[in-house]
């Protein structure tokens, strides 16, 4: 084994510019064996969870401290070496892909829970704490960290792509709940945004700024966020509807009734066949909702009656509830084992999956849309989002090495993101811009563009953050 790690160090190094080899040897001598350049360990964090080919970094370190990441960027500033700050590695548009290579730095090691200050329903956080990690580390004060992007992705990862998840629709995202930052700029040096004060007019809101910058502007450390107390009652329940625009109908009526449910999630009729051979399960092959009801016992009782006189008016199925903590988990793993899901139904196939999200009185034609467009191709493809903030998701099992394929699946995400726009969406409501969506940013934004490309070069003048990601060339 040690043969086999020694041999990929060797490969790794013949592959490496030479005259990256003595800044790495350099960086050895201050971190020691937070240092790797194993082959192995480079490809693992030069890819997502996504079909964009891995793209690895010429050595990976662990950092261990804000320190260790100011430092280290500090010294890659004065090489002129790019940084890319990687977490749990769930990203799905090529957002830790290392365009030009340089260095990788990991911040699963910076996974302390720093502060928890149950009076003020707040907490300060390393960045590579993780949401399950964290929520664990609460369950005994009576309040939890509620977003949920179905991965255990870290806090500064979900932070750095303005994450959401299900509960946004309840909750709101990663803007929402972040206070305050850590963040280590393009020279090394160490700032500190917001502050715990619930509200605030002092000066630029550079807190939202970095949140959702993908790692570009600076590289973010801790973490400050806004809890919520743990609901009295939970429930939630499942219904099938039996054609796809019915199922939306009654989502935006229960949004447009201001019924506070927790989540509404869509899973179209092959997400279903897919989940059922997937996860084991006997649910309704037809287009489905999942509802998640917080609040006391009384309001949820009566939340779910309202619905459900929705769902009858739109010709829905009774509800299959689920009231129990194993009932919900059952649940909602299957929604979250979506991806896998859709690619298991191709043999070797990976997962392409792309994300719009549109103002909700227009989620209607956008999936009805994009179901449309879904006709125009052979490759096995489901819908499934949050669509209770008009953010819907459609997954592809894709054969990454043919080429037609790829170049078919690309017309059709950029058809699908077109008919967003169209209906005064945006090109991506949770995934991020990464490598993937770069080509549809000046479509969405127009000469902002140029505004963010002057942020960018007045925080980070070399490029040396996360470079080739969100801005296009």
């Amino acid at each position: 084994m040690k043969q086999e790690s020694q041999s990929q160090e060797h490969q790794a190094n013949a592959n490496r510019p030479a005259e990256f080899e003595s800044l790495i040897d350099r960086l050895r001598e201050r971190f020691g064996d937070k240092i790797s350049t194993s082959a192995a360990i480079r490809e693992q964090h030069g890819r997502g969870e996504s079909y964009h080919a891995a793209m690895p970094p010429d050595a990976v370190l662990f950092a261990e401290s804000t320190a260790d990441v100011a430092e280290a960027v500090a010294f890659c500033s004065e090489h002129r070496v790019p940084v890319i700050a990687f977490g749990a590695g769930t990203s799905l548009e090529g957002n830790v892909s290392a365009v030009n290579g340089g260095l990788c730095i990991d911040l699963t090691r910076m996974n302390a829970i720093l502060r928890v200050s149950p009076e003020d329903m707040d907490c300060t956080v390393q960045a590579g704490v993780t949401r399950l990690q964290l929520n664990q580390e609460l369950r005994h004060t009576g309040l939890f960290f509620p977003l949920d992007p179905g991965a255990d992705a870290t806090i500064g990862g979900m932070a750095a792509t303005r994450a959401s998840g299900t509960n946004a629709v309840r909750y709101g995202t990663m803007r929402d709940v972040v206070l305050a930052l850590t963040v280590v700029m393009a020279d090394g040096s160490v700032i500190h945004t917001g502050g715990r004060a619930r509200k605030s007019a002092a000066g630029y809101d550079l807190t939202r700024l970095f949140v959702g910058s993908e790692g570009t502007l600076g590289i973010i450390t801790e973490v400050v966020l806004r809890l919520n107390g743990v609901p009295e009652s939970i429930a939630a329940a499942s219904c099938s509807f039996g054609d796809l625009n019915s199922a939306v109908q009654t989502v935006v009526t229960v949004i447009q009734s201001a019924i506070p449910v927790a989540r509404i999630e869509l899973m179209d009729k092959a997400q279903m066949l897919a989940v059922n051979r997937f996860s084991k399960t006997d649910y309704p092959v037809a287009d489905t909702l999942l509802f998640e009801f917080h609040g006391s016992p009384i309001s949820v009782a009566d939340d779910m009656r309202r619905v459900g006189e929705i769902v009858a008016e739109f010709g829905g199925g009774d509800f299959r509830t689920a009231s129990t903590q194993e009932e919900r988990s059952v649940l909602w793993k299957a929604r979250h084992d979506a991806l896998y899901a859709t690619t298991s139904l191709r043999p070797k196939a990976r997962g392409w999956s792309t994300d719009v999200c549109v103002p909700i009185a227009n989620l209607v034609e956008c999936i009805a849309g994009a179901r449309q467009v879904l006709t125009k191709t052979t490759v096995p493809a489901t819908i499934v989002g949050h669509v209770g903030d008009g953010n819907f998701h459609v997954i592809f099992a894709i054969d990454a090495e043919n080429k037609r394929e790829m170049e078919e699946i690309a017309d059709i995400n950029s058809q699908l993101i077109d008919l967003a726009l169209s209906l005064d969406g945006t090109s991506t409501g949770e995934h991020g811009i990464g490598t993937g969506k770069r080509a549809y940013m000046i479509r969405e934004h127009g000469d902002s563009v140029q505004v963010m490309r002057r942020l960018k070069e007045a925080l980070d003048p070399l490029s040396i953050l996360n470079p080739g990601k969100v801005l296009p060339d």
